[in-house]
Formats: structure tokens, C-alpha cells, sequence
């Protein structure tokens, strides 16, 4: 006696599902599968029963078919034996880029990824009314109608904001980035920001003048947390370095360039581009004045470590002891090297570029579009030779 098992193959997908039903292996025809007649065996009954069972699973084929949906084995296995299915879901797909994606991100790209994912959990309950709707809903209407939810006031702790029009992109982007996992995973098949168009607005860069940036470092503070703080705001002035990897520099980052004086040899977490800095005297004098910190030594790293929170909290305090009215953050610190330390200075592009870990140099050039003194200098300077080169030909001629 054998088991008799349905075969499903779709798309070479293979499965098999046992009808529970037995019969002798030489009464099996294999051609027409199914019994052969044989008077002291029911065959007749058990072929009634692969034949129904036959016409349902194609059945549930066309119903598929017909309502555009996801066909594959498992899909009507389980409708066959009316197993409820989990479906390729909006929340399935978050929740398996989360784990399959968790240890190649960066702390920040998961910061922002879990962001994305509150913004589109929110958005279902509010606007969609439901916790989870299936992939293939998510259409270039559902882009739509997420982008017009993102421009809304937002409740927070101290109230409510507004996301700005760049933050909005990106959250857009990040679910563009699902869909094309998911289309990666065969979970969809259409594209549905084939139509959309992504755009965003260039924002003003935001640095301190020569004077404000003199005006922080002739002030020091007999406040250990705002003494640390303002060190550090101006290390990453004097370098460009971001405050993720200031935090990472240890005293082996530090080492003898082609010049004999002293670098940063370091790798930008951000990118993962290569970092060659030569130091400037200003960043060495911190540096030095570190050195034997209890806290850097037992960590390993050149300064103390401070989190990006509270480091952006004590500027505020550094700014209004200083009288600047900017809103100073310590991202500001490596705009400010870009335009008023190096490009003010006559630093060329390409070399700043190069300093801050630049993929492309048009990414740069959004600094050197503010540095409105460098500007009216390079044109003095055109204008004083065009003005001695006329003279001169002048001269000549007489």
C-alpha cells in the first residue's frame, strides 16, 4: 500500500500535500493518476475524491488568477486545506528588513529607519483606518496620500511641528527603499513610484563668522561640562571631523604625514571614505591638552566622551554666553571649517573636499556658494589685475 499525494508545481515552486488515502502500488496508474479499476478494491470512490480534489485546487488557480493576486504553491496549499494566510503585508515587510538588516546599519540609519516605520504605523491607523495592509496596495496613491499625511502637524511631548519638506523626502525615500527590497524578495511585482518624483530643496548652510568663532575660543569656563564641550565644538572647527568620528579618534588616528608633521589617518563612519587631515596648530593644542585625561585613557579615545544630545544642550548655553544669537549645533563646527576656516581662507574645493570625506565635490560647492567674502575678495583681485593689465597696455601704446 502507498499514500496518494496531490503534487503542486508553480513556477518550478514544488510541494506535496497526502490526501490521507491509500491504495495498492500496482492498482496505480500513473499516466492517467489515478486507481485502476479493481472489484475488491474501492477505487471508484477514491478517484471521485482526486477528481474534486483536482477541480478545487484549479479553482482556487483561476480565482487567483482572475483577481490579479500572488499565485504560489504555499498560497494555494493553504487555501486548499483552508489554512488562514499571514499575506506579504506592509508590517511583514517592516519587520523582516528590521531583522535581516539590523547589524549592517549604521546607529543612525536605524534611527531613522525606526522613524520611517512610526511615520507609515501611524499613517495606517489615522488615515487607512487598519494596523496592516497588503504590498500589493501600496500603489502611487498610497505614496500620495503618506507624503500629504507627513506635511501635517505632528504631536511631540512640547506640542506639535511641522517635518520639513527634505525630511519628508527622505522618509519617502526610505519606503522607496522597501519596495525595492521587497521586489528584491519576489513579495512585489509592480514598481509604484514609477510616476513619483522625488525633489528636494537646497538648504541654507548654517556656520559661524570669523568673529563669533574667535569669540568662543578666547572664552574658557570653569565649568567642566562646558569647557569639554566647547574643546570639542572647536577640534571639529579645526578638522572638519563630524561628532561620530571625533568619538571614534584614538591616540592611533594620529600619525606622521608626507610633510613630517603630524595627521589624522582615520576612516569616515558615514561613508567609509578614507580621512587624511593635517592638523592645524589649534586642533593639536587640544589634542595635547587631553592627553592625560583619566576619562579619554580609560576609554581609549583623545577626548572624553560626551553624548550628541547633551553636547548640542551646552552649546545653546556656550552660544548665549557668548551673545550669538545663532542656534549653534555641533554639526555647525564642520560647516564652519568648510566656509570660514579653509574656503574663506583661500583653501582650494577639491583639497576641502577631499578633507571632509566628500564622495563627489558638488557636494561641497554647497559651501563654497555662502562664503559671500571670499567672493567679493577673488573679484578684487580680478578687478585689480584687469585694472593693472589696461594700464599697462596703455602704455604701451603711447
Amino acid at each position: 500500500m502507498a499514500i496518494i499525494y496531490i503534487r503542486l508545481t508553480i513556477n518550478t515552486e514544488r510541494l506535496e500535500i497526502s490526501t490521507k488515502l491509500k491504495c495498492p502500488v500496482y492498482l496505480w496508474d500513473s499516466a492517467k493518476e489515478r486507481v485502476k479499476a479493481d472489484k475488491e478494491f474501492k477505487s471508484t470512490q477514491i478517484n471521485k475524491y482526486i477528481m474534486a480534489n483536482r477541480a478545487k485546487i484549479m479553482g482556487i488557480y483561476q480565482d487567483l488568477h482572475l483577481k490579479d493576486e500572488m499565485i504560489t504553491a504555499d498560497i494555494i496549499k493553504n487555501r486548499f486545506l483552508g489554512i488562514k494566510e499571514e499575506g506579504l503585508t506592509l508590517k511583514k515587510l517592516l519587520e523582516y528588513h528590521k531583522t535581516s538588516h539590523e547589524d549592517n546599519l549604521s546607529d543612525l540609519t536605524k534611527f531613522t529607519y525606526r522613524a520611517t516605520r512610526h511615520y507609515l504605523l501611524r499613517f495606517l491607523k489615522e488615515v487607512k483606518k487598519t494596523e496592516d495592509i497588503y504590498l500589493k496596495q501600496i500603489n502611487y496613491r498610497f505614496i500620495t496620500d503618506f507624503e500629504a499625511f507627513l506635511r501635517k502637524p505632528h504631536p511631540t511631548k512640547y506640542g506639535t511641528r511641522r517635518l520639513g519638506h527634505n525630511t519628508i523626502m527622505k522618509h519617502l525615500c526610505r519606503l522607496r527603499s522597501l519596495v525595492n527590497f521587497a521586489i528584491k524578495l519576489d513579495w512585489m511585482t509592480d514598481y509604484p513610484f514609477k510616476s513619483y518624483r522625488m525633489s528636494y530643496k537646497q538648504t541654507k548652510v548654517r556656520y559661524l563668522t570669523q568673529k563669533e568663532l574667535d569669540r568662543i575660543e578666547a572664552r574658557n569656563f570653569s565649568v567642566r561640562r562646558l569647557q569639554l564641550t566647547r574643546d570639542l565644538f572647536l577640534f571639529s572647527c579645526y578638522t572638519g571631523l563630524s561628532y561620530v568620528d571625533i568619538t571614534k579618534l584614538t591616540p592611533d588616528n594620529i600619525t606622521i604625514g608626507i610633510d613630517g608633521k603630524h595627521w589624522i589617518f582615520a576612516t569616515r563612519k558615514k561613508t567609509e571614505n578614507a580621512l587624511r587631515i593635517p592638523l592645524l596648530s589649534m586642533a593639536e593644542v587640544l589634542i595635547e591638552k587631553y592627553k592625560d585625561s583619566p576619562e579619554a585613557q580609560e576609554a581609549g579615545t583623545l577626548f572624553p566622551k560626551m553624548s550628541n544630545q547633551r553636547l548640542n544642550g551646552y552649546l545653546k548655553e556656550i552660544a548665549d554666553i557668548n551673545r550669538i544669537k545663532k542656534k549653534i549645533t555641533f554639526h555647525m563646527a564642520r560647516h564652519t571649517f568648510a566656509t570660514t576656516v579653509t574656503l574663506s581662507n583661500g583653501v582650494p574645493i577639491e583639497t576641502v573636499s577631499k578633507i571632509l570625506g566628500h564622495h563627489r565635490i558638488a557636494t561641497t560647492q554647497v559651501y563654497a556658494q555662502v562664503v559671500e567674502n571670499k567672493v567679493s575678495a577673488d573679484m578684487n583681485q580680478l578687478h585689480l589685475k584687469l585694472t593693472e593689465k589696461d594700464s599697462e597696455d596703455k602704455k604701451e601704446a603711447k
